[in-house]
């Protein structure tokens, strides 16, 4: 599968092993899955990433999180916002509230890959890759 939206690929995966209630999915191993990954653990929506195999063939574990008895996914949605087809920038100023802030909006910004809350606190502007709650 030649997927050349590596990003939607990831939240597809994670919103998959989320709804099978998995403990864990693997994701290609890319710096965009990478910093997305680290982002995702930094805001607490899984619990941890593990790097397995090597060279190319490379992917990350992502550890799922989930919350009462019932194991219900800490992430309720993961919505695609920039595509390949139709990318979406905001500045610093239009950045996005996600949900009036409960979730994140995961930005692509010149100083790296960080949420629309860091991103505001930096007063910096990028592409809106995704919004996670």
């Amino acid at each position: 599968m030649a997927a050349n939206d590596t990003i939607a690929d990831m939240l597809t995966r994670i919103r998959n092993a989320n709804m099978a209630r998995h403990q864990t999915t693997q994701v290609p191993a890319t710096k965009m899955t990478r910093s997305i990954a680290k982002v995702l653990q930094e805001e607490g929506f899984i619990s941890e990433i593990a790097e397995a195999g090597e060279g190319v063939k490379s992917h990350l574990v992502i550890s799922l999180k989930y919350k009462g008895k019932n194991r219900q996914p800490l992430i309720t949605a993961l919505k695609r916002i920039s595509k390949p087809g139709l990318r979406v920038y905001s500045n610093r100023k239009e950045l996005p509230r996600v949900l009036g802030g409960i979730g994140i909006a995961i930005i692509s910004t010149s100083s790296g890959i960080m949420t629309d809350r860091e991103a505001r606190r930096q007063n910096l502007g990028g592409e809106v890759l995704c919004y996670v709650w």
